[in-house]
């Protein structure tokens, strides 16, 4: 006859992903120490993992498209320089 199925707390999942990651032990030996099957923390770590490592991705597109906003930006404050003193020196040729 099957077990009934347990309902974790969300705390609980987080705990046991963060034994297996930070202290290097064993899925399998978390989960007996924790008393649970060995695929449940097993599929917590995965998704973990595979949520971190989006997490990771997006980060790097966010800084290369960030790279790319600064350099236009860097672009556009020289030209707006250079339009600037050319109106400077129009200004001065004017008055004079």
């Amino acid at each position: 006859m099957a077990e009934k199925r347990r309902k974790f707390n969300a705390e609980f999942p987080e705990g046991a992903v963060r034994i297996v990651t930070e202290t290097g032990k064993p899925v399998a030996q978390v989960a007996r120490d924790l008393g649970i099957n060995e695929t449940t923390p097993a599929s917590w770590v995965s998704r973990a993992r595979r949520s971190a490592g989006a997490g990771a991705v997006g980060e790097s597109e966010e800084l290369a498209r960030l790279r790319r906003e600064n350099a236009q930006l860097k672009k556009n404050v020289k030209e707006l320089g250079m339009e600037r003193d050319a109106l400077k020196r129009c200004m001065i040729l004017w008055v004079k």
